[in-house]
């Protein structure tokens, strides 16, 4: 079995790979370029995840922490998409629970793009009736939702997710209109490419004391989803 290396960060050549095959999303290209592609993209996401799975698991035990199910595969599959480009232009890392019905839980995540680094975390695919039982405990207990999400917002991170068309009737402030207006809601930063901290261990650092900060808000992320019977 190959042993996976230290982290030490991305290279600089992590972006000019994949600013190249968004332009040259062919199996010839890439196949003259895999070793390139295990080198400067695959293997560090190894290291990161590698790196990060003993905090992640202090978050949440139940955590699948296997690299096979934390990194994101390269390949596309075209069978059922209009888009036949047979490579991802981005991967990324997730930490999502092993239990049934696992896509209705929060997960954490980190993506590294053509465009972008990524990271967060959220309820990515609830179902409707996790995401109202969220907006629920957001009107019952406003006040403790603001001091912990605050804190979330302070550090730096933004509210995101799909939003509905029409906005839902509530009468809380304003504040809390980024949370209560969403089909699915998360927590995200975005780092440009040109963050010196990708090049370097500093970014595993980052994503350690972040992902450590918005821990409260991932179980009460959990708690909504456990209050909730899931059906198949």
């Amino acid at each position: 079995m190959k042993e996976i290396p230290s982290f030490t960060g991305f290279k600089p050549e992590t972006v000019r790979f994949l600013q190249e095959l968004k332009e040259n999303n062919y199996k010839q290209w890439f196949d003259e370029r895999k070793t390139v592609y295990q080198e400067v993209l695959l293997e560090p996401f190894r290291a990161l995840a590698v790196i990060l799975s003993p905090t992640m698991y202090n978050v949440d035990p139940m955590f699948d922490l296997r690299p096979a199910k934390m990194l994101s595969r390269i390949y596309r599959d075209v069978r059922f998409s209009s888009n036949k480009d047979p490579y991802k232009t981005s991967m990324w890392l997730n930490f999502q629970r092993m239990t049934t019905h696992w896509e209705n839980f929060p997960g954490y995540f980190a993506e590294f793009s053509a465009e972008y680094f990524m990271y967060g975390m959220g309820l990515f695919m609830p179902k409707r009736k996790v995401i109202d039982h969220l907006r629920e405990e957001i009107g019952y207990s406003p006040g403790s939702f603001r001091e912990m999400t605050q804190t979330v917002l302070d550090t730096g991170f933004e509210v995101a997710g799909e939003t509905y068309k029409r906005p839902l009737a509530n009468d809380l402030p304003e504040f809390y209109q980024p949370w209560m207006q969403r089909k699915n809601v998360y927590v995200v930063k975005t780092l440009p490419l040109t963050d010196e901290r990708l090049f370097s261990g500093a970014i595993a650092l980052q994503l350690i004391e972040d992902f450590t900060q918005i821990a409260d808000l991932y179980h009460f992320m959990v708690e909504i989803v456990q209050e909730v019977e899931i059906q198949p």
